[in-house]
C-alpha cells in the first residue's frame, strides 16, 4: 500500500520521467551513467521515476540480458541514498503474461517500488476480461498504474466499458493514457468520471504530442443529474525523460493557471506546440517512432549526461535526418530541454 503521504502526490499530481537505460559502447549497463539519470531527476525536481518502462528497453527481460531487477535496483539505491526529504515514487514497468507480471511485481516489491505500470501490451491473444483478470492478480502484489498504450508502439485499443471495469478494481490507483488519440483519450476519461467504486483514481496524461492540452482539459459529464470534471493531474511521460526541470515548472504554471480560472491558457497553449515540435524531433513520429528511444539517448549525450546512444538492439539507431531535426530544436528550445540547468548539475552534482 501506498503511504498516505506518497498517495496524496500521486492524486495531486507530479513530473514523473520514464528512466532511460545507459550503455557502454559494448551494450553493457554503464552503471556510473544509469546512477547519474537518477540523481538528474532528483535534483530537477520530479517527484517519481518510472523503471523498466518502454524508455528502459523491454529487452531489458531478455534471457542473457536480465537487467530488469539490476536497472530497478540502481534506481531505488541512488533515491535511498539521496535522502529527499520529500515524498517520491518509485514506479516499476510491469509487462508480460500473468505470470510474468506477478514475477515483475514482486520483484519490484522486493526492491521498494511503490508502484507497478501495468502494460497491457504484447497480449493480443488476451480478451479484454481476462487482462482484467490479469490486472486484479497483479493488484494483489503491488498497487497498479494502468497504462494505455498506443498501438504504434505494441498496445492496443480498448472499449469504454473495459475502463469502467479496469477503474473499479482494488488496488489500481493511477492511469497513463498514452493512446496518442483524442477519442481513446476521452473513453477513459469519460469512464473516471462515471466511476462509482467510492475511490478517486488519478489520471496521468502519457500523450507525449500533447503534453500541455491534456494538462489543461477539464472532462465532464453529467452523471445522475450532477456534472463531474476530472483531468490529468500530472505526467508520466518519456518526453520528460528530457527537460525534466522545465517539465516541474510547467506543471507548476499549468497549475497557477487552473487556479487563476485559466489566465494565461492560451500562452501555455501556445508552449504546448513548441513542446510537440520538441517531441516529434526527440521521438520520430515521421519514421513509426523508430527513433523514439534513441532520440531521447541523443538529447541526454548532448547534454552530458549519457556517454553515447546504444541500445540493447544494435538496430535501434537514429532515423535519417532525426539528428538535423535535434539540432533545430536544441537551437529554438533550450530551455525547454534543460540545456542550461544540466550544465548547473554537472557541475555541482557530488558524485560527478
Amino acid at each position: 500500500m501506498l503511504s498516505k503521504e506518497k498517495h496524496k502526490l500521486l492524486l495531486d499530481g507530479t513530473v514523473i520521467p520514464a528512466h532511460p537505460l545507459a550503455l557502454d559502447a559494448g551494450r553493457k549497463l554503464d552503471e556510473d551513467r544509469q546512477r547519474l539519470l537518477t540523481r538528474y531527476y532528483i535534483a530537477a525536481g520530479a517527484g517519481g521515476i518510472a523503471v523498466g518502462v518502454h524508455s528502459t528497453q523491454f529487452a531489458i527481460r531478455d534471457p542473457g540480458i536480465n537487467l530488469y531487477e539490476p536497472v530497478l535496483r540502481l534506481a531505488a539505491d541512488e533515491i535511498d541514498q539521496a535522502d529527499i526529504g520529500r515524498p517520491f515514487l518509485k514506479v516499476a514497468g510491469i509487462c508480460g503474461d500473468t505470470r510474468q507480471a506477478v514475477k515483475e511485481a514482486e520483484i519490484a516489491r522486493s526492491c521498494g517500488y511503490d508502484m507497478g505500470l501495468l502494460s497491457m501490451g504484447g497480449l493480443p491473444e488476451l480478451t479484454e476480461e481476462q487482462l482484467l483478470e490479469r490486472t486484479r492478480v497483479v493488484a494483489e502484489t503491488i498497487p497498479v498504474f494502468g497504462f494505455y498504450l498506443q498501438p504504434s508502439v505494441g498496445g492496443r485499443i480498448f472499449s469504454y466499458d473495459f475502463w469502467t471495469e479496469f477503474i473499479a478494481i482494488p488496488n489500481v490507483l493511477a492511469i497513463k493514457v498514452a493512446a496518442f488519440n483524442r477519442y481513446q483519450t476521452l473513453d477513459v476519461m469519460r469512464a473516471a468520471c462515471f466511476d462509482r467504486s467510492g475511490k478517486k483514481i488519478a489520471l496521468y496524461t502519457g500523450n507525449d504530442d500533447n503534453i500541455i492540452a491534456d494538462l489543461l482539459t477539464d472532462y465532464r459529464f453529467e452523471v445522475d443529474g450532477h456534472t463531474v470534471a476530472r483531468h490529468f493531474v500530472g505526467g508520466l511521460l518519456g518526453q520528460w525523460a528530457v527537460g525534466t526541470h522545465a517539465a516541474v515548472r510547467l506543471l507548476d504554471e499549468i497549475r497557477s493557471c487552473r487556479e487563476s480560472g485559466f489566465h494565461n491558457a492560451g500562452q501555455l497553449l501556445a508552449r504546448g506546440v513548441q513542446l510537440t515540435d520538441v517531441n516529434a524531433a526527440v521521438f520520430d513520429p515521421a519514421h513509426q517512432f523508430h527513433g523514439c528511444i534513441p532520440g531521447i539517448h541523443e538529447v541526454l549525450r548532448r547534454e552530458g549526461l549519457m556517454a553515447g546512444i546504444w541500445c540493447l538492439d544494435p538496430k535501434e539507431t537514429l532515423s535519417d535526418g532525426q539528428d538535423t531535426e535535434l539540432d533545430r530544436i536544441f537551437a529554438a528550445y533550450p530551455d525547454l530541454l534543460d540545456v542550461a540547468f544540466v550544465q548547473a548539475f554537472l557541475k555541482t552534482d557530488k558524485h560527478g
